[in-house]
């Protein structure tokens, strides 16, 4: 840790290993401030390493627990049980920070898995001390991440993956409310930046899970370097109906709709549905539209207790203390199959929906625990059987895994015909 220690900071908290480029961007707006920060890497991918004022070995090495959690359970392949180790310590770790009286303020930013790990830090911190959690979830029930404490939970909107409009308005509110909380009046002046303003010319809404990550992050980067504005939306309900809302209003000019979860819950009875007229508002637009079927293979349910009884007896898995993921099995996979035609039959402008035949999610690829071809080909050809295809409305299958490179690249080819059509 830096020679700052001992002086008094805002700790800002994220797995800095993905978003390491939103946390430097909340500290510089908070140090433009005049609010002295200290970032803390609490990510658990150790092949993916970032820099930060309180690197994850520290704050492993401070807590009292620190033995309970090793680099090798961190590699098992359990990103939950990862999760609950870390936040473990974090928590240890900020309760001795405060007591030493290093702690002004918190703020943390994630998304559901992020949000879980953060939290409890946050709760054991002194009622009156300012805690901000910026989150992809905040929309939503926010008990289990609150709980009788008093967090200021911020909703993100778009998902926390890669700076754009949205993003750096959320995360400069934010950095004006913590100044406003820690700074003397007369300091905590609020900055007008115009960059977050204005909406680019070009903006492109997607869907993404944590479970395909990896395909979300390697279009988002191509499309960025292309001189596209990417906004990208947790697939948790709120997420699908927050990117539809914003191409209502005009405000995003395409759509590549990789991860469709949401319907999965939506037809099977999970909390992450993002209601009956999910893709309604997008197919109204006539908006180039890319749409795959990311994160179909689960249905997403509170702690591991509220799952509903008649769920009890099918293939569960812990994604985090506050998620249960169940997968879908074959019939229910064609009722989301036939839902989702009967959607898209409704389409006027020109649609490509390209299927993953290698698998859904990271979880649904061989050796994972929800790898099920049976229950994927009903989907596959539930859909291809209703759907209504002609030169404008394709259905496109391809052998890979939705994450592998090849389907990312597919994707972003059909987006480039789909666009330049538009255009023309």
């Amino acid at each position: 840790m830096n020679s700052q220690r001992e002086s008094a900071a805002v700790y800002l908290l994220a797995t800095m290993d993905t978003k390491g480029a939103e946390l430097g961007f909340l500290a510089d707006r908070l140090r433009h401030r005049g609010v002295a920060v200290r970032t803390v890497d609490v990510g658990t991918d150790p092949e993916l390493t970032a820099e930060a004022d309180v690197s994850r070995e520290e704050v492993l090495a401070a807590s009292a627990i620190q033995s309970t959690v090793t680099q090798n359970e961190s590699t098992s392949g359990d990103r939950g049980q990862a999760i609950a180790k870390m936040s473990a310590c974090l928590r240890e770790f900020m309760l001795s920070e405060q007591r030493a009286g290093r702690v002004q303020g918190v703020i943390g930013i994630g998304g559901s898995g992020g949000t879980s790990l953060i939290a409890p830090a946050m709760r054991i911190l002194p009622i009156g001390m300012p805690k901000i959690l910026v989150s992809t979830v905040a929309s939503g029930n926010v008990a289990p991440y609150v709980d009788c404490s008093d967090i200021f939970m911020l909703y993100s909107v778009v998902d926390i993956a890669g700076l754009n409009v949205v993003s750096k308005r959320i995360l400069t509110n934010a950095a004006d409310a913590m100044a406003g909380m820690v700074l003397p009046d007369s300091k905590a002046t609020t900055s007008k930046t115009t960059d977050s303003q204005v909406p680019p010319r070009n903006t492109v809404g997607l869907t993404m899970f944590g479970v395909t990550t990896p395909c979300v992050t390697q279009v988002r980067q191509q499309l960025e370097a292309d001189n596209n504005e990417c906004l990208v939306f947790h697939a948790t309900g709120t997420g699908g109906r927050a990117m539809e809302q914003l191409v209502e209003s005009g405000f995003l000019t395409a759509v590549m709709d990789i991860t469709t979860t949401e319907v999965a819950d939506e037809i099977v009875g999970g909390v992450f549905a993002a209601g009956p007229e999910r893709f309604d508002r997008v197919l109204r637009s006539r908006v180039p539209y890319i749409l795959s079927l990311g994160a179909l293979d689960m249905v997403n349910f509170g702690a591991r207790e509220t799952v509903p009884p008649q769920f009890q007896d099918r293939l569960l898995h812990c994604h985090n203390a506050q998620v249960t993921l169940m997968r879908t099995n074959a019939v229910e996979c064609k009722q989301i199959g036939r839902w989702i035609a009967d959607k898209l039959n409704q389409s006027v402008a020109p649609l490509r929906l390209l299927i993953p035949e290698g698998g859904l999610s990271l979880l649904d690829v061989p050796g994972q625990p929800f790898h099920d071809p049976e229950a994927d080909h009903a989907l596959f050809d539930s859909l291809e059987e209703h759907l209504q295809q002609s030169d404008t409305r394709q259905c496109i299958r391809l052998p890979y895994e939705i994450n592998a490179p090849e389907f990312s690249e597919a994707l972003l080819q059909h987006f480039s015909e789909l666009s330049a059509k538009a255009s023309s």
